[in-house]
């Protein structure tokens, strides 16, 4: 299988940053973060010599799962069927080891920046990126809201994803707007629990009533899920 363009461009990135961290190597601090609380202060750190290349290797990892996952994908589990959605996917988790290699850079050469609101707001906009491509994911056992609910039932997993979708995207915005005013980090924290956690028990919820209506009735499930839109 031909890596797909999104993995060419993420290699790309990769290859970029591990330039730049080579080219800068001795401009950079001895340690250069890579974990940040939800308050975006650094609380985390790698010391040089691998420092500089964490997020280039990050970047390359990123895209070698862009292409190594739906080489795995069982048949009738692909990725194909959502195949610009997980591009898309793919892209943004690029984007963030990019994203930190340029603020890290840019620290490097006393070009003021507002760390302290980069990680919630990266957060914020990938959860944007993935909530608005979620609900054009279809069953697999990589992307999305992977319950046994989901997994056994075509409409569960398209129902559900849909409502995951908007969540990510609530859960999005309010992370973007925690970075702009300053929210409580565990307000945030809250949101984005709420987010990963609704869903699953809307799919458990969602099967049991479904099944239960496909019992009485004698139908399919899948049938009882199309009757019902």
């Amino acid at each position: 299988m031909r890596p797909r363009l999104p993995v060419i461009a993420g290699l790309a990135v990769a290859a970029v940053l591990a330039a730049a961290a080579a080219a800068l190597y001795d401009r950079l601090p001895g340690a250069i973060p890579t974990h940040w609380g939800l308050d975006g202060r650094a609380n985390g750190w790698v010391a040089k010599p691998w420092g500089p290349f964490v997020y280039p290797l990050m970047a390359a990892g990123m895209a070698a799962l862009g292409w190594l996952l739906p080489v795995l994908s069982p048949r009738g589990f692909g990725v194909s069927p959502f195949a610009r959605a997980f591009d898309l996917i793919v892209l943004a988790l690029v984007a963030i080891p990019a994203v930190l290699m340029a603020f890290v850079i840019a620290q490097a050469f006393g070009v003021p920046t507002a760390g302290f609101r980069l990680a919630p707001a990266l957060i914020g906009l990938v959860l944007l990126a993935i909530g608005n491509v979620m609900g054009k994911t279809t069953r697999n056992f990589f992307i999305g809201v992977r319950t046994p609910w989901t997994l056994t039932s075509p409409e569960v997993w398209s129902r559900t994803h849909r409502l995951a979708g908007r969540l990510f995207v609530a859960a999005g915005l309010v992370f973007i707007l925690g970075a702009a005013v300053g929210l409580a980090p565990r307000l945030m924290l809250a949101v984005v629990v709420a987010a990963a956690l609704v869903p699953v028990a809307y799919s458990y919820w969602l099967y049991r009533r479904l099944e239960l209506r496909s019992a009485s009735a004698d139908t399919p499930l899948d049938d009882v899920v199309r009757d019902e839109e």
